[in-house]
Order: structure tokens, then sequence, then C-alpha cells
């Protein structure tokens, strides 16, 4: 049992450590830099979860996806999220529109307010969402608003206010440890809105969020039930098998819109799922920005660093088995 716990909580100092180094500036500005000796070094631990460097690279990896029967979200992982550099919010938005101009267009986009003009200012913000979300109504696209720390939650739940009316293809993510978060739940439930509901992976003090562990769990499965209830289209955002189990238990899974799961992350898991003959949905990344992702891909899971390590060890070439052949 002492030796139970000792590893339980070397784990989670390790996870601790990884989110660290994913919000570390020094990290992230080496890691930005031309030449970056730091994203040679990962990158092919990063190809486990970064589905394609390009966009031309994710609408054919996309493609085989959805050939078997997957429903894919594309997130683009552009200029750091720090940065209130307008030009290179206005970069990341243009990308957005080029992404919703290509047949097919993507049918889910999820949009990060931190790489959209959030960091220069929430009018900014506002306005580059509602751009993108009229492009993604006109595609029949629907655009999920996501916000990263509990800073920025007020700001992402006004934008969504602002636009949901006009847009009925906008919804939002939910992170369940948040303590306010069943407020929010209660706020923005409405029928047919949809609602993409998360664990939470943005390092929170006590009073703010609950940390990993079954207290955790509990709440996940209570929100959703509850916006279920509510008449909610739930995107059931976890790759916690037992979790959906739990959620498979209380009838929640034939009601919900999705089972979703990060690229790469539980890909057998998932497989399971859409056999079974749930609707399922991947929500990948593309981009070279990709350091805060794959940190904390491994931080929700310290386990996958032998694995990382690994990829590093044995594939220092573009060649290699990609993951979407695990699915």
């Amino acid at each position: 049992m002492n030796h139970e716990m000792s590893q339980r909580a070397l784990v989670e100092a390790a996870a601790d450590g990884l989110r660290l180094l994913a919000d570390d500036a020094r990290c992230r500005t080496t890691f930005a830099a031309p030449s970056s000796a730091l994203r040679d070094m990962f990158s092919p631990a990063a190809r486990r979860y970064v589905l394609a460097p390009d966009r031309a690279g994710f609408f054919e990896q996309s493609a085989r996806l959805r050939s078997k029967g997957y429903r894919v979200s594309v997130e683009f992982a552009g200029p750091d999220q720090g940065a209130a550099d307008v030009a290179r919010a206005e970069g990341v938005v243009e990308e957005y529109l080029g992404l919703l101009a290509h047949e097919p267009a993507p049918d889910r986009i999820g949009l990060d307010l931190s790489r959209t003009g959030l960091a220069h200012s929430a009018e900014a913000a506002l306005r580059n969402t509602g751009r993108i979300t009229a492009a993604g109504a006109l595609r029949g696209s629907e655009v999920v608003l996501g916000a990263d720390g509990s800073g920025d939650v007020d700001t992402a739940l006004a934008v969504h206010d602002a636009l949901a009316d006009q847009y009925d293809n906008l919804g939002i993510t939910l992170q369940a440890h948040l303590h306010r978060t069943v407020d929010d739940a209660l706020t923005v439930a409405r029928p047919g809105r949809t609602v993409r509901l998360v664990k939470g992976t943005s390092p929170e003090p006590p009073g703010v969020a609950l940390a990993r562990g079954p207290a955790l769990d509990d709440r996940y499965l209570d929100l959703a039930e509850l916006l279920v209830d509510k008449g909610v289209e739930l995107s059931l955002a976890t790759q916690d098998a037992e979790v959906l189990a739990a959620a498979q238990e209380r009838g929640l899974l034939e009601h919900v819109q999705d089972i979703e799961m990060l690229y790469g992350v539980q890909p057998e898991t998932l497989r399971r799922h859409r056999v079974a003959g749930r609707p399922c949905r991947i929500h990948a990344i593309y981009g070279m920005n990709w350091w805060l992702p794959l940190m904390r891909r491994l931080a929700d899971n310290p386990p996958m660093v032998l694995s990382a390590l690994a990829d590093i060890g044995r594939d220092r070439g573009p060649a290699g088995a990609p993951a979407h052949q695990l699915y």
C-alpha cells in the first residue's frame, strides 16, 4: 500500500512538472525560435499527438480517419497563445478561414480564444470569433470555443453569449474541474446548443478547481447528466475508460452527441466504442507550435513519457507508423 501511494505521488508530481514545462516561458521561447533544437529533438514524440504539420496534411489524414467512421474536430497549433501581436492573431484567423474554404470543410473547429486575439483584447477575440463563426455557418461547420485557464472563462462565456443567439453553430467547452462550472453549465445549457465537456488540464489552486481523482470523476458525470437533461448536444470529451464505463452505466452514452478523445490518446478505447456503434470524434491538432499540447498530453498520462522517449530514441527521421493507423 505504501508503495502504491508513493507511486501515485510520483505520477502526480511528474504531471505537475510537465505542466510547468508546458507553461514555462523559456521553453516556449526556445521552442518558437527558428531552427529550434528543442522542436527538432521532440518532434518524433509529437507525431504521436499531432495529426499533421500543415493544412494539406490535416485534410489528407483526417480523410483517412473519417473513412473509418470517425468525426474529426480540428484545432490549429498557431503562434504562441500568449502572443499579444495582432498580426499573429490575424494569421490564425486566416488559417481557420482557409480551413473553412476547403471542400469538404471540417465539421467542427476547436477555437482557443487565446490564439485569436484574447491576449490583445476581449474585443479582438469577439470580433475574430464572429468572423470565423460566420464563415463556419455558411459551410455547416460547428465552432466550439475554449479558454485555457480559469482567468479567461468569463471572457469565453461573454463571447459565447454575445454570438450564440445569432449563430446556432457556436458551442463552448466547459471544464469540469473548475468549481464555478456547475453554475456556468446552468447558464449556458439550452436545448440544441453544443457543449464540449472536459475534465480540465490547467493548473489551478484548490479554491478554484478539483484535482484529478474520484471527486472530479463524479462531478464530470453529474455535469454530463445535467447537460443531457437540459437538451444540450453534448460531446463527452474524455479519455478515461472508467469514466466512460460509469457514463454507460448511467445510460448517458445513448444520449450524447458523441464521445470525443484527443488524437493519439487511447485510440484503442475510442475504437472499441466506435465498433460498438457509438458516434466517436477525434479532436486533432495540426501545425508546428505543438509544445504546449505535447506537454499537456504527457501531463495527462505521465507514464507516456516513456513512450515519448522511445519515439525519440528509435525514430529521429520522418519514417514510422502514423498514429492514425492505431484507429
